[in-house]
């Protein structure tokens, strides 16, 4: 076991107390900078909405939860890219590899946001030229198991963006400890995600990156090829509802000239839901070749909904097959009535190829 890991690891984990009064009030959109860093690495985890509690030979697990890393994956090389909203695009690349004599698997990462065509204009709307916007993050980590069914893990990252001439810079941490028991088949995570500040800022205004605390847990059925999940997150920050004044309802005037809100849900309730993210895979097949996903994340339904519409936000799914070496993903995440984001990936081994 290695004693300096387990100490920075849980001095990470430590540091999601010390954020806690910092984060709070906040609300969850739009208070921090580099939020591209919390966008879903592959096909998959778009499928599943969110997922940290899953030890298999999935590499992509590794960007949401390193202590996912295990030496399944060994030699795993991953190329996912998301179709996102208008014409952005956004991708992530990995591989791992596993050093038996240090008891160490190791992955290097490359995430990705290019923003699309922007265009530059003077004072007077003439087109001089277009703006160029992206982001891109590289990510380090290792983990190490702590026994048979514990390992804790570890994710370094440094995030560059640009916007015409301005530029910044962010250094994260993220520190994962998971539980996993192949008997039972059930794990449960902790993950400290984007612990970290700002290194440089445009205009040398430094603003906050997205923290969060998240605990997930899976348990896959004994009699039914089936996994079922549930991620909490925002674990720092209690309320997260956010108060829109064009959804109060009008007031009504009592008798008595007292004024009452008409009936609303609990707040409590749907704060507590806010926090949640549910979702399952069913895994089919002989060495589950193909795999059906579904999720729910009530946050996203409740921020991304129109009043007196009905949409599919907040829901999401998708499919995984795995043909001969490879495996090939695909997601889909729906966000607004204007529309959703398509993912697609593929992963294969290289020590298969040598």
């Amino acid at each position: 076991m290695n004693t300096t890991l387990r100490k920075t690891g849980f001095a990470l984990l430590l540091a999601a107390g010390c954020q806690l009064q910092t984060a709070c009030g906040q609300v969850t959109g739009g208070q921090e900078v580099f939020r591209f860093m919390t966008l879903s690495p592959s096909a998959r985890i778009t499928a599943l909405g969110a997922q940290i509690a899953v030890k298999d030979d999935d590499l992509s697990f590794a960007a949401t939860n390193p202590a996912a890393l295990n030496p399944l994956m060994d030699g795993r090389l991953i190329f996912q890219h998301n179709f996102f909203l208008s014409d952005i695009q956004h991708g992530y690349v990995a591989y791992a590899q596993n050093v038996p004599k240090l008891g160490f698997t190791f992955q290097a990462g490359l995430q990705y946001m290019n923003y699309g065509d922007i265009k530059q204009a003077d004072e007077f709307g003439n087109i001089t030229g277009k703006v160029a916007a992206s982001e891109t993050a590289f990510t380090l980590g290792g983990a190490r198991a702590l026994s048979d069914r514990l390992s804790l893990g570890l994710n370094v990252r440094l995030g560059l963006s640009t916007l015409d001439v301005y530029k910044a810079s962010v250094l994260a941490a993220d520190a994962g400890l998971m539980y996993a028991d192949t008997a039972s088949r059930f794990a449960v995570a902790v993950v400290v995600r984007n612990a970290g500040a700002q290194l440089s800022a445009y205009n040398n205004i430094k603003e906050d990156i997205p923290f969060d605390l998240q605990i997930g847990v899976s348990k896959r059925l004994k009699y039914l090829p089936f996994r079922l999940g549930v991620v909490a997150h925002h674990l720092h920050q209690w309320n997260i509802r956010y108060n829109d004044p064009n959804l109060k309802e009008d007031d009504i005037l009592q008798i008595g000239g007292s004024q009452t809100s008409s009936g609303k849900g609990n707040n409590g309730v749907d704060n507590f839901f806010r926090h949640l993210t549910f979702n399952g895979e069913f895994l089919l097949g002989r060495n589950e070749v193909f795999q059906i996903r579904f999720a729910y994340d009530h946050l996203r339904k409740k921020e991304l909904s129109v009043r007196n519409y009905r949409s599919l936000a907040g829901f999401s799914g998708g499919i995984g097959i795995k043909v001969k070496r490879f495996r090939i993903d695909m997601g889909y995440a729906a966000y607004h009535l204007a529309g959703g984001v398509f993912h697609l990936g593929i992963g294969t081994n290289l020590k298969d190829f040598f």
